[in-house]
């Protein structure tokens, strides 16, 4: 499908197109499930598509056979289709069986199928493997077929693989966004402890503070900060938040986004409800449907990950999000994810490199540029606040905080190099570069003097495995020398 004009994309998807893209779905579905799936008592189908879905309902010996069947047909194609029946039919043996015999390696379970899968993007599925997936996702919630729902006969456009996308468990928008939140003073956060992390955001003068164990929540904040409109995007299963500005230059109205509750290697996939494209919240890039085959990239936007005590400290006049969410959550500290934040285990599975210098969640702080990545660990900055360092040809300084997961990148000229050492002079960060002091401000460093200035680059927080599995073929490691 060529490239769409933005408003283009967003104009074919009217009221009218989407009723009949969502009925032509429901027709489907419909079709799909009148038929009663046969017994081992009936004269068992011949064609694939059938055996299929029986492979999803039969029992014991029953499902042997049928898993049998398949395998005599010898077509690797139906590799995506066992690893699906791993997931919605539990970890059965025959399955697994039949896994390690067309992969010719070990499966036990689904964790180990998925992890092959996308290992293997040579293995392409057979073509009754998206009618069977999207049957059992709209079984589950009708309104996940939504997000592959061909628009005016064209062909569904994916910038990834079918099979690695995941049900997450949740319902669509069942992990509910905030929009435009209420704010409160400082001075009236009395529920914050002083070491509960926040994200903190300075646009224009406007500072805020957004606690993770509210977002945790939600995961998603859509909002207007410094008259910029925005999304916070917090993907707790990849330690990842992102803010992204969401009105592209060439684009006359903002995107607006929700939680999809589907997932790949183990990262959420938002939806904006412009267009119901899936993106990828990592990458700020649209993956299915509409936009995927357009350029569109979200700009994102320098945010501070920090204590309360630090962000109120540096920022007195900053905003804090109200716990008057309209929704009843349990806001406590540490109430969200905290056996999977403890855990060096993950709860979906991706593939992980090698963890002999950092493990698969771990945190980075990682900076992507056009023709540059790199990643640095957080435990770089447990012994310096101050790290010195180039990503590709580009100089930078990062100051960073191992405790509060605190990193900040500017850009620094070449031969200007500063001390390792931080201080804190009246409630301001300040570091020095020979004789010269500079002063840390959210969007730039500046000598005291004001007479020099260096910009902020956005940077992005995520365990390892995150940040490896969408940029681990092109983005260097920093090692601590």
């Amino acid at each position: 499908m060529p490239t769409h004009n933005t408003n283009n994309a967003q104009a074919k998807l009217s009221k009218t197109d989407k009723l009949k893209a969502s009925a032509a779905w429901c027709a489907l579905l419909v079709a799909l499930y009148i038929p009663a799936f046969s017994s081992a008592d009936d004269q068992p189908p011949t064609d694939v598509a059938s055996l299929s879905l029986q492979l999803f309902s039969v029992q014991g010996d029953e499902k042997n056979e049928i898993v049998e069947r398949l395998l005599a047909t010898g077509d690797k194609s139906l590799i995506p289709t066992f690893v699906l029946a791993m997931r919605w039919t539990g970890n059965n043996q025959y399955i697994a069986s039949a896994l390690s015999r067309l992969t010719g390696t070990t499966i036990k379970n689904w964790h180990d199928a998925y992890r092959w899968q996308e290992n293997h993007p040579e293995v392409t599925p057979h073509n009754s493997y998206s009618t069977l997936k999207l049957r059992f996702w709209g079984n589950t919630d009708q309104r996940l077929v939504q997000f592959f729902n061909p628009i005016n006969d064209e062909p569904l456009a994916l910038k990834i693989r079918l099979e690695e996308i995941v049900w997450g468990g949740v319902a669509v928008d069942g992990i509910p966004a905030l929009e435009t939140p209420q704010m409160i003073t400082a001075s009236k956060a009395s529920y914050l402890l002083p070491d509960d992390l926040v994200f903190g955001i300075n646009i224009n003068d406007d500072k805020r503070a957004y606690p993770l164990r509210i977002l945790g929540w939600h995961e998603m904040l859509n909002d207007v900060i410094g008259g910029v409109p925005v999304s916070l995007t917090y993907c707790t299963l990849c330690g990842s938040g992102t803010l992204y500005e969401t009105k592209p230059e060439n684009m006359t109205e903002a995107f607006h986004f929700g939680t999809s509750g589907l997932l790949y290697r183990s990262n959420k996939l938002m939806y904006d409800k412009n267009t119901n494209s899936l993106w990828n919240q990592f990458t700020g890039k649209p993956v299915v449907g509409p936009l995927a085959n357009t350029d569109i990239v979200l700009k994102a936007l320098p945010m501070t990950t920090t204590s309360w005590h630090d962000w109120q400290l540096e920022h007195p006049a900053t905003t804090v999000l109200s716990l008057n969410t309209g929704f009843t959550r349990d806001y406590q500290s540490g109430s969200t994810y905290k056996e999977y934040f403890a855990s060096p285990d993950l709860m979906f599975p991706a593939v992980i490199g090698n963890e002999e210098l950092i493990k698969r969640k771990d945190y980075v702080f990682g900076i992507r540029q056009v023709a540059a990545a790199k990643a640095w660990p957080l435990e770089a900055f447990r012994n310096t606040a101050v790290i010195n360092d180039n990503i590709g040809r580009t100089p930078l300084v990062l100051i960073g905080n191992a405790k509060t997961r605190t990193v900040r990148a500017y850009r620094r000229d070449a031969d200007l190099l500063f001390d390792e050492q931080l201080v804190v002079e009246n409630s301001k960060q300040q570091l020095s570069s020979g004789s010269t002091k500079w002063i840390v401000h959210e969007d730039f460093l500046i000598t005291v003097d004001g007479k020099q200035r260096l910009a902020r680059l956005p940077g992005q927080l995520s365990y390892w495995f995150a940040w490896d599995n969408f940029l681990g073929f092109s983005s260097e490691l920093y090692e601590q020398k």
